[in-house]
């Protein structure tokens, strides 16, 4: 069962047969949906267009863009903002929030003991050549305790819903998953443009997402320090995902700097300020490992520091995430994840996964190579939405060529049942149309794990596409955690 829309703008509203994130039935909250729902049906179209454009337009003069790079060009958007929020019950939410809680405390002690012990390779839960030969695996690693056996610091967990309304995890982001500033900011334009329909209805804030993770930044400095100096380390103004890192210093609280700004002397960091050199405790880096250190990892990169392993063994300073934290979001290692819950909670995983048939092994590329035309495949090294195909979706000449693809490097791929992703009601053309939505929670952990209540919940705008990536044409909407 679900609601029915006798008129108004919701009157040609078709889910079909996905679940929806705001009509489908649902066992708690019903009332403050309803009103949600009610408001919606009644609001003037042209209204909603010229409020949306408007809403965009404020994105866009704050400055709130990511840069998409072409061969030629490096272009500045913003992520388009759907106005029409999408609804967690609250018993959904307390769903979601421990099995996100339990997701990582399992990542954490998978990375510790890999870089330990590696009992669970010994034990042979998961392939040993399919972590050591991984190419975010990083012996330089090995034997380094981390302040509070947290290595996943900032967590994004990617979930789906499927067509029972069942929610699935569709990958991890356990290196330096991008997106949250979005969730804040879009909170921010819901509170000042759409207040109306925000209006007595009881959503959980996420506007303290900054304190929370400076307090997790605090929590994992050198021991003895009283007021630990916290840094957030950005390749720069050319990065992607610059805005966010401004965002973050800023809602922290702390520094922004790039590498040139921090020197490391007697195995101890400093940042270079006007009164002269300042101790750093902990640097909340949003620099992948390769170009972190030329003197261990790319010699040739100049965004790093050098020197800032020697200060990280040293236990001078505290990284996060963590060097090495990457092997635990490869999609190959995905698929492993459930039995990894089950070795190191003894619990199963309260979040399935999405099932996976890993191309490494002569079953699942079997599988794959007979049933290319419903899958889609991924590569493990890859993200934004990059290099997968859709076998639904394909042309038979675009499932020739990628079949010789996956012939020719089977271990570079997963594949996936296609799951029809839930739907909400999105802004499009002459109404309200359903579009696919899937959904990150961020979790931040220090010496505990705290979730931010909904996450960035991403649309793909494209009538039937499935591709959320914001890189691939996808747009955001405002996650709302009912009380």
């Amino acid at each position: 069962m679900g609601v029915s829309f006798p008129a108004g703008l919701l009157s040609g509203y078709d889910r079909r047969e996905f679940f929806c994130e705001l009509t489908s039935s649902r066992p708690d909250n019903a009332d403050q949906i309803a009103i949600v729902v009610n408001r919606l049906r009644e609001m003037d179209l042209a209204d909603l267009v010229s409020r949306s454009a408007d809403a965009e337009r404020d994105l866009f003069n704050l400055g709130i863009t990511f840069t998409v790079y072409s061969e030629r060009d490096a272009i500045d958007r913003i992520l388009p903002f759907d106005v029409i929020p999408r609804i967690i019950t609250r018993s959904e939410w307390a769903h979601l929030e421990a099995g996100v809680v339990q997701r990582v405390q399992a990542i954490n002690l998978f990375l510790h003991d890999l870089y330990h012990g590696k009992k669970i390779l010994k034990d042979k839960v998961l392939p040993a050549d399919l972590v050591l030969g991984n190419s975010n695996y990083r012996p330089e690693m090995e034997g380094i305790d981390v302040a509070c056996g947290t290595y996943a610091h900032v967590c994004g967990i990617d979930l789906v819903r499927d067509e029972a309304g069942i929610f699935r995890v569709l990958e991890d982001n356990a290196r330096t998953p991008s997106g949250v500033s979005y969730v804040v900011e879009n909170r921010t334009l819901m509170m000042r443009s759409f207040a109306d329909l925000m209006e007595g209805i009881r959503v959980r804030p996420v506007d303290d997402y900054g304190i929370r993770l400076h307090e997790a930044m605090a929590a994992i400095a050198p021991p003895r320090i009283k007021d630990p100096q916290v840094v957030l380390l950005s390749p720069g103004i050319y990065n992607s995902a610059y805005f966010e890192h401004v965002f973050l210093a800023r809602e922290m609280g702390v520094p922004l700097v790039e590498g040139r700004d921090l020197v490391v002397e007697d195995d101890r960091v400093f940042m270079k300020t006007t009164k002269g050199l300042a101790p750093v405790q902990t640097i909340y880096r949003r620099l992948n490992d390769d170009f972190l250190d030329p003197e261990v990892f790319r010699p040739d990169s100049v965004l790093g520091v050098p020197g800032l392993m020697r200060a990280y063994r040293a236990g001078k300073v505290s990284l996060a995430n963590a060097v090495g934290t990457g092997v635990a979001d490869d999609k190959a290692v995905y698929a492993y994840m459930p039995r990894i819950i089950r070795y190191y909670l003894g619990e199963d995983a309260l979040l399935p996964n999405v099932e996976t048939f890993i191309c490494r092994e002569a079953e699942g590329l079997n599988y794959t190579l007979d049933n290319l035309e419903k899958l889609v495949v991924k590569p493990v090294g890859e993200s934004g939405g990059y290099g997968l195909i859709i076998g639904p979706k394909a042309s038979s000449g675009e499932i020739a060529s990628f079949r010789r693809k996956l012939k020719a490097d089977p271990g570079n791929y997963i594949s996936q049942p296609m799951i029809g992703l839930s739907v909400a009601p999105t802004l499009a053309g002459n109404g309200l149309a359903p579009r696919h939505v899937d959904l990150r929670p961020f979790a931040i952990t220090g010496k505990e794990t705290w979730v931010l209540p909904g996450g960035l919940t991403r649309v793909a705008l494209k009538e039937g596409s499935i591709v959320v990536n914001s890189s691939q044409g996808g747009g955001s909407k405002d996650t709302w955690v009912l009380e």
